[in-house]
């Protein structure tokens, strides 16, 4: 693949791929670097012919991100482990903090749970796919994918109970 076709792919397909990691990850940082992971692989990849077309481009490449973004949480949460650390608030309006804090709960909500079933869980109720859509991103069949969103409900129920 030319590098104009490259370019031209990734402007396409770049905004929605970032939505997506910013929902897996919860954070613009990590989305971005993701999804330069994600487009990094690919690249590599392409040049080097191991691109089957057993998907389309966009399928393998949605499913690149999630992959990216799945060990972004595991490395994440390996690290979170091993520290505790402190991030003082930062003053803002009220309508941006209150925004942030959502997100933040939503993030953490995500975060407490394992990445695959977060990883379902985005992708079904988040991105709209269908199970056996998400089963085809996540490598696994539709029975799996049905498994780990009971689960996350199930962890997320758990949770909310006072």
């Amino acid at each position: 693949m030319a590098e104009d076709d490259f370019s031209a792919l990734v402007q396409t397909t770049s905004p929605r791929l970032y939505r997506l990691a910013l929902r897996l990850t919860g954070s613009p940082s990590d989305a971005e670097d993701v999804l330069q992971e994600a487009y990094l692989r690919a690249y590599l990849a392409l040049s080097e012919g191991r691109f089957e077309g057993r998907a389309s481009l966009a399928t393998w490449l949605y499913r690149s991100t999630v992959n990216a973004a799945l060990d972004a949480l595991r490395r994440r949460r390996r690290r979170l482990a091993l520290s505790n650390w402190y991030r003082p608030a930062t003053s803002q309006p009220a309508e941006h903090t209150e925004a942030r804090a959502l997100l933040a709960d939503a993030a953490a909500l995500l975060a407490a749970l394992p990445p695959e079933q977060a990883g379902a869980l985005v992708l079904t109720q988040v991105e709209g796919l269908t199970n056996a859509e998400a089963a085809e991103l996540l490598g696994c069949t539709e029975g799996a994918v049905e498994q780990r969103l009971i689960r996350a409900r199930a962890t997320l129920r758990r949770r909310a109970e006072p």
